[in-house]
């Protein structure tokens, strides 16, 4: 399911992040707008850390409020959540300036209206600049989903799937039908909107079924050990995650083997997040082939595109063996449907 909410996610890391430096760099103008023309840079850095002391509280209060009304808002429309953005920040920083106007300094009329002022513009600047974020990413998911069909669709692996497949048609016309089915349902998948979450369960039998076709060319050099932990049925990841790199490990690491080998894949929670392990046998060095990482690098972008800074792709060599590990946030499917 695919992102509904014009609401900016405040549950991700990278939102965050991205609020709390575009605050930084709105209190550095300010900074430099009250400054005078005899100020030295330590003297701007020493206004620039007073100010930020007296802002950066409040800010980490609404940014905690938000984080845990987000599940409520993202169901709202956009003006009203809009407005209740604004109502809880508004309400908030008044609740933090009352407080540093009883115990530390009392603050004027104006004084109030200044802050409140300042809250309003910075959270209407955050919000504008969080949107255009969202918007510029769009084109970008489109762009991910081109390079995914063009790193997905190897020429070798239709041909000798289809080959594999014919060759079947007499002698086991039952497995050869079953064979073109899974190719059908395979390219069904690759052809659609990879925007869309799909529950994992999915994702693990369109792998299976991959499997099955190129069981039809490797028969026993091709061995697979699936280690699936418990998992929650409610678990959402994006599609075409496992099937690339499980492709990328028969390609470069089963096939090249004169006796084939064994791909193991690990799925099992970790902490808040999902793990999967993927490893496949490195073949000696003069029969390895030179992939263009094309695979890697499309999973590392929608993985960003989904998670921002909460998923991760890595790889490294152990034991003899290529290892490829995606950690991702689990996510509920409430959550995926509104944000």
């Amino acid at each position: 399911m695919r992102k509904t909410s014009r609401i900016p996610n405040f549950r991700n890391l990278g939102i965050h992040l991205r609020v709390l430096l575009l605050h930084v760099c709105m209190l550095g103008l300010l900074v430099v707008y009250d400054s005078q023309p005899e100020w030295t840079v330590s003297a701007w850095l020493n206004a620039l850390a007073q100010l930020s002391s007296q802002w950066l509280p409040p800010l980490l209060l609404v940014m905690g409020a938000l984080t845990l009304a987000y599940p409520w808002m993202s169901r709202w429309m956009y003006r009203p959540a809009i407005a209740g953005i604004l109502l809880l920040a508004l309400s908030l920083t008044a609740c933090a300036t009352y407080g540093y106007h009883a115990w530390i300094t009392p603050l004027s009329l104006p004084q109030w209206a200044q802050v409140l002022a300042l809250c309003l513009a910075d959270v209407l600047i955050c919000l504008y600049y969080l949107d255009l974020l969202q918007r510029a990413y769009s084109p970008a998911i489109a762009e991910a989903r081109l390079q995914a069909l063009q790193a997905r669709i190897r020429p070798h692996f239709l041909f000798n799937s289809l080959n594999a497949a014919l060759s079947l048609i007499r002698s086991q016309p039952q497995r050869a039908e079953t064979a073109l089915e899974d190719m059908a349902e395979l390219f069904r998948v690759l052809m659609a909107d990879n925007r869309d979450l799909v529950p994992l369960s999915q994702e693990i039998a369109l792998c299976q079924q991959y499997l099955n076709i190129e069981k039809l060319r490797l028969d026993e050099r091709l061995q697979c050990d699936w280690q699936l932990s418990d998992i929650p049925p409610e678990m959402m990841i994006p599609p075409l995650i496992l099937q690339p790199l499980l492709e990328n490990a028969i390609y470069h690491g089963i096939e090249p083997q004169p006796h084939g080998g064994v791909v193991h894949i690990e799925i099992k929670p970790s902490g808040k997040s999902l793990l999967l392990r993927l490893s496949n046998p490195l073949p000696p060095p003069s029969n390895r082939a030179s992939g263009n990482k094309m695979a890697l690098k499309n999973i590392r972008e929608r993985l960003r595109l989904h998670y921002d800074l909460e998923a991760q792709l890595r790889q490294y060599e152990a034991d003899q063996r290529y290892i490829v590990e995606i950690v991702i946030p689990t996510r509920p499917l409430s959550e995926v449907m509104h944000g």
